[in-house]
C-alpha cells in the first residue's frame, strides 16, 4: 500500500490518502498544550461496519507510551536497542507473535526491515530539501501485504514518532 500524508512535512497533524484514488485513510492529529504536546491520535476514517471515524492508535507523549486498537505499551517494551552495536537502527516489536523490525533513518527518509525475513517491510519517503520552484513532494509511506495486515498501525505510529523526534533535534540544532 502507498499513502500520502496531506500536509507537507508535518506529521503531527494529517491525513493520509491512498496515492491510487486520493481517498482519506487516516487522520492524524495531535491536542497541545503551550508547552508541549500532549496526545497525538491516528483515526480510521473508514471502520468496517462503522459509519464514524474511530481512534486506532495513540502516542503519548509525557508518558511515552503507544496505544494501538486500545492496548497500551510504554517504549520501553516495544523497543530496543540490537545486540550488535549499531548506533543507527533500533529494534520495534509490538508483541512476542508480531514481526520486529529494525527502523533506520536514511536519506531519503526511514525504513523499517524486518529482522526474520531480512527485507523492507515499510518505508517513510520524508522530502528533506525544499524547492525553489514548484510544489514540495508530500511524505509518502509504503507498507508490504504482510506489514499491513498485521502492523500497520504500529508501524503508523513509530513512524510519526521517530520522525518528529528527528525534525526536533534538526530544529535544535540550527
Amino acid at each position: 500500500m502507498e499513502a500520502i500524508f496531506d500536509n507537507k512535512a508535518n506529521v503531527l497533524d494529517a491525513k493520509i490518502r491512498t496515492a491510487h484514488d486520493n481517498s482519506v485513510i487516516y487522520s492524524i492529529s495531535t491536542d497541545q498544550t503551550t508547552w508541549s504536546k500532549t496526545y497525538t491520535y491516528v483515526r480510521d476514517m473508514n471502520p468496517a461496519g462503522r459509519e464514524d471515524p474511530i481512534v486506532v492508535g495513540i502516542i503519548n507523549w509525557d508518558k511515552k507510551t503507544f496505544e494501538v486498537n486500545g492496548h497500551r505499551k510504554t517504549l520501553k517494551e516495544i523497543r530496543r536497542k540490537p545486540r550488535r552495536f549499531s548506533l543507527r537502527s533500533k529494534l520495534w516489536k509490538w508483541s512476542e507473535d508480531r514481526e520486529e523490525y529494525a527502523i533506520v533513518h536514511r536519506e531519503e527518509g526511514w525504513q523499517a526491515m524486518s529482522t526474520s525475513k531480512n527485507q523492507v517491510e515499510a518505508t517513510l519517503a520524508v522530502p528533506y530539501r525544499p524547492q525553489l520552484f514548484g510544489k514540495l513532494k508530500p511524505i509518502v509511506i509504503n507498507l508490504s501485504r504482510s506489514a499491513l495486515a498485521k502492523d500497520e498501525v504500529f508501524l503508523i505510529l513509530a513512524f510519526i514518532y521517530l520522525e518528529y523526534r528527528r525534525q526536533e533535534k534538526t530544529e535544535a540544532t540550527n
